[in-house]
């Protein structure tokens, strides 16, 4: 610039400067209305998608939606924590503030699907208010409240609303939206904290410690709406505790103590509440979603599941959500870390890199990360979007903006790497294609390129451009994919509901609790486990297989039974072969993009063989009672003897219908645990007479050739050899007098093969 010019300039920016407060006031409107718009605008193009789809019905494209409201309608009747009035406590919803938040919408009217509309309302509120709040991360990165801050703060929107998956998620009704908003409430805390710790000085330490308070609160409300955000409101925590570090460690420490406490506190409280209602610390969704809590899975396949789950989460985004061609996807994320590259957004950045980490290392415990439109990763994508944003921000500053030389070439070598995973050969496994001498050699020419001004504003500007292109599409697909499924789910799970609530049922079976319990305003049972019912652990019974859950409907009295079952038949092998007396209706879905099969069926119940094999056949000679018995496979009864079955990998359910031994003209169910060549299952035996000469009786149905040893505290007490036989077999092993020492004894049981032994029932008789 010539120096005549700089001069006129000075002058001119010298005039305007009266007008400065004006605009930035003006400026706060604008961006309230365009934050506003771009939500309204954003919102109505998947939701008028849903309507045209659907001729103008309320709907939603997961099921697990109605879950939701199956839990607010029950909120607003009067019993929170219920899934359905009179089925009693369930931790089946994991989010324990969204219910009640929709219980308000249908206690002011939102009543059937129109409570859809109250979720779309929130979402709606909930997107706008965190625009609102993630412009200070703009305004305030700067150490002025210049010009490009204002500006540059306008690229939220479009950021954030600017990923089909992610609208997908926070319109779905799902608490994605409203959790990503409990997110900016701590979001604005922690900058309020933040900028009261940074000027150091002994008039602020009693408002840090109130600030610091209040970040705690904002973390455990958003902890109630998502429990994996632990991790978020941690890094919120250390964030502050490290700049407090160098005033003294216990400062630190009192500080992460005050931010982490009410998070922790609600964190246990719910465990313990949990405990005491339904016998698990665990929430009921955790029991059924976490690999982690399977029993039967070895610690490598529990590891190889989530080392699948979490790049899963990843790659799914990078190489499918972000772009139409995967090698593409890559733009988004290098634009974020390009971020940590700025000195003005690095610390932003590296907190919400870090919330992304954590969420994504958390929520890879959950094997539903890969269904449902990858939602469960949304909330990380949504930081992504945010760091993104203020990459470009970064990127487009003037020349105190230029960016760290060796992050960029951290990011451009990552980035080339990512690339050649991404393009890859489709099934392939995804490995680095390339050497990483050559990445390195990528990442120095993309930090000498990006040094340069000029070139780094036309780079900048040219990856936003390409990084829309390539969205475009998706943004497509997924406005069709949304409103396709929301019908899906109305043509089956609604239309069956609607269906159920003319037949007046007792109570429904289903299989996803969720839209069919909704519609038809009945009581139900939830097989998966997620709903509840009473005390009975179904959701454990869930993990340990159908013939576990058999075994707990059992337990139900017979007149609380379900009398319709409403499945995918396909989802439950022989249940409604064995367990149902025809089918009723059939519904059907054209065009299936979202729902579990493609015919929802429901068969009328038939439990009459339940019971039938609750008592021994016949009592060995000479004795003349049962003192105690376990009901292999029955979860209540094998907690009250202390049941062990060889974990892992062993001990899998079973079950049989087969004809009674004391009646062949009647039918007889048990269900029992495998116990394959070389392993044990352990019991307690209560009620003994010390002295007193007793038999253990076991109910099996031999498939081969097995023996089995008893023992009692080291000591062999008998064995019995069994060869392949058709139906029941209910056989007893003396046991010496002279080993009867206590009135509880510890049993083991060892099958010695070499085929699988099966024990479905066993009995202490004197």
């Amino acid at each position: 610039m010539s120096l005549l010019g700089r001069p006129r300039i000075i002058a001119w920016t010298n005039r305007l400067a009266p007008f400065t407060p004006v605009l930035a006031r003006l400026d706060r409107g604008a961006y309230v209305l365009w934050s506003a718009l771009s939500t309204i605008l954003c919102a109505r193009a998947f939701y008028g998608y849903m309507l045209k789809q659907t001729g103008g019905e309320w709907s939603a494209p997961l099921d697990d939606v109605f879950i939701h409201f199956d839990y607010a309608r029950s909120t607003a009747l009067g019993h929170p924590f219920e899934w359905v009035v009179g089925n009693g406590y369930s931790s089946g919803n994991t989010s324990l503030l969204y219910p009640f938040v929709l219980a308000l919408g249908w206690l002011v009217g939102f009543r059937e699907q129109r409570l859809m509309i109250w979720a779309a309302l929130l979402a709606m509120v909930c997107v706008f208010g965190t625009l609102l709040v993630v412009r200070r991360l703009f305004l305030t990165m700067s150490s002025k409240d210049d010009a490009w801050a204002r500006a540059s703060s306008y690229l939220a929107a479009p950021f954030l609303l600017g990923v089909g998956a992610l609208n997908w998620s926070f319109w779905s009704g799902m608490e994605v939206a409203i959790f990503v908003a409990t997110w900016a409430v701590a979001l604005a805390a922690w900058l309020d904290t933040d900028r009261l710790v940074a000027k150091n000085g002994p008039a602020n330490a009693r408002r840090i410690k109130r600030s610091s308070w209040l970040l705690g609160l904002a973390g455990a409300l958003m902890i109630v709406t998502r429990p994996e955000a632990t991790g978020t409101i941690a890094v919120f925590g250390l964030a502050i505790a490290l700049r407090i570090f160098s005033r003294g460690r216990l400062s630190a420490v009192l500080s992460l103590v005050r931010i982490g406490l009410p998070g922790g506190l609600i964190v246990v409280a719910q465990a313990i509440l949990n405990r005491a209602l339904t016998g698990e610390f665990s929430a009921n969704g955790a029991i059924v979603k976490l690999a982690m809590n399977s029993p039967f899975l070895t610690s490598e396949e529990k590891l190889a599941d989530y080392l699948f789950n979490l790049r899963y989460a990843v790659l799914r985004n990078v190489e499918y959500h972000f772009a139409d061609q995967s090698g593409y996807g890559i733009i988004i994320p290098a634009l974020a870390l390009l971020a940590v590259a700025m000195p003005e957004t690095r610390r932003y950045a590296l907190i919400l890199w870090a919330q992304i980490g954590m969420w994504l290392v958390l929520v890879a415990f959950n094997g539903q990360v890969r269904w449902q439109n990858e939602r469960y990763t949304m909330p990380a994508v949504a930081w992504l979007l945010i760091c993104a944003a203020l990459g470009v921000s970064g990127l487009m500053r003037g020349v105190r903006g230029r960016p760290n030389v060796a992050a960029v070439t951290v990011v451009g070598a990552l980035a080339f790497q990512v690339i050649g995973i991404a393009t890859r050969q489709a099934n392939t496994a995804p490995e680095f294609r390339f050497s990483w001498a050559l990445a390195v050699l990528v990442g120095i020419a993309c930090a000498a390129f990006f040094f340069i001004r000029p070139l780094r504003t036309l780079a900048c500007m040219a990856l936003v451009f390409v990084a829309y292109d390539h969205q475009a599409p998706k943004m497509r697909d997924q406005r069709w994919f949304f409103g396709r499924a929301c019908r899906n789910i109305r043509d089956q799970h609604l239309v069956m509901g609607r269906w159920l609530k003319t037949q007046s049922p007792h109570r429904v079976l289903v299989g996803d609790a969720g839209a069919i319990l909704y519609a038809s305003d009945a009581p139900g049972l939830d097989i998966i486990g997620l709903g509840g019912y009473h005390e009975l652990p179904f959701a454990r019974a869930g993990v340990q297989g159908l013939p576990a859950t058999l075994e707990l409907i059992e337990r139900m009295p017979a007149a609380d039974r379900p009398d319709i079952l409403a499945i995918f038949p396909t989802w439950w092998g022989v249940l409604p072969t064995w367990f149902s007396s025809g089918v009723m209706e059939r519904f059907p879905v054209e065009g299936n993009v979202i729902c579990g099969g493609y015919e929802h069926v429901a068969y009328r119940a038939d439990w009459h063989v339940l019971g039938v094999g609750d008592h021994i056949r016949a009592l060995p000679d000479d004795d003349v009672q049962v003192i105690d018995e376990v009901d292999v496979a029955d979860l209540v009864s094998e907690k009250a003897h202390g049941y062990q079955f060889p974990r892992p990998a062993g001990g899998w359910t079973d079950m049989h219908i087969l004809p009674d031994p004391a009646n062949p003209h009647i039918d007889m169910f048990d269900a029992g645990r495998r116990l394959a060549g070389g392993r044990s299952e352990y019991f307690t035996m209560r009620n003994l007479v010390p002295g007193k000469r007793a038999h253990l009786v076991f109910r099996t149905a031999p498939e081969g050739k097995s023996k089995i040893t008893v023992l009692l505290a080291g000591h062999v007490v008998g064995a019995l050899a069994f060869e392949h036989a058709e139906g029941w077999r209910e056989v007893p092993i003396l046991i010496d007098p002279s080993l009867i020492t206590a009135g509880d004894l510890s049993f083991e049981v060892k099958n010695d093969g070499p085929e699988d032994f099966v024990d479905y029932h066993a009995w202490l008789t004197e």
